[in-house]
């Protein structure tokens, strides 16, 4: 795994080389995905190479105090945006009953949005904190969370992650929550899925799985999440 991150690491540093860009920026969630892409940014491209955006919309206050406590730990600058404001000026204007699963994706669009307005005015290349787990399985916004520029996590299934947030000295705080969007108190990524990661991560490593219920669900959502993985359709003539 030291390995793998030191290549990783190089990685980082060679698109950010060839992009012309001064490092990354990336949203703090106060989760563990995006605690370990911001370590390991740290460890490519130094302090002045990470900048990280804490953007709370309604968000639940002890994840935007994790993400302050990763924010220090590793000495990188960060900024707070609230969104909440832009989020409820939107839903205003709109002026219709919007669905909560369009509300949650309004507000990672918002963010999206924020972290390019950002990073163009600094030279920081967008980075996505979306795992392999989550990737493989749709478990993200469509030009929201994959509205970036590079995706240094999406080959890592989540057990992965977990791994390196150790060698990477997350805080122990950070690695033992429970995986959430924070779209709620209590709200956690596995009761939405309706199984474990464990589940998932032997079964998109392996192929096997024992629960039935379970592989039919995964498999749905990968059928009906791959447009979110393909390129724009383009009608050609």
């Amino acid at each position: 795994m030291q390995n793998i991150i030191t290549q990783c690491e190089k990685w980082l540093c060679q698109q950010v080389s060839n992009a012309g860009a001064k490092g990354i920026i990336l949203g703090l969630s106060g989760g563990i995905d995006s605690s370990v892409l911001a370590a390991l940014g740290r460890e490519a491209l130094g302090k002045s190479g990470v900048f990280g955006v804490i953007m709370p919309c309604y968000s639940i206050d002890d994840d935007e105090a994790d993400a302050r406590l990763l924010a220090e730990k590793l000495d990188i600058s960060f900024k707070r945006v609230d969104l909440s404001g832009v989020f409820d000026s939107i839903l205003d204007s709109l002026n219709e009953e919007i669905t909560q699963l369009a509300k949650s994706n309004l507000k990672a669009r918002l963010r999206m949005t924020t972290l390019y307005a950002l990073g163009q005015t600094k030279n920081l290349l967008v980075c996505g904190t979306s795992n392999k787990s989550e990737f493989e399985t749709g478990y993200f916004t469509k030009y929201g969370d994959s509205g970036v520029d590079l995706m240094p996590l999406a080959n890592f299934l989540k057990r992965d992650i977990r791994k390196l947030a150790k060698i990477l000295n997350v805080p122990e705080k950070i690695i033992n929550k429970a995986p959430s969007a924070g779209l709620y108190q209590g709200q956690t990524d596995e009761s939405d899925m309706g199984f474990t990661y464990e589940i998932l991560d032997e079964y998109l490593a392996t192929g096997n799985i024992s629960d039935s219920k379970a592989r039919e669900r995964i498999d749905v959502m990968r059928r009906r999440s791959e447009h979110k993985r393909q390129p724009i359709p383009i009608f050609k003539f």
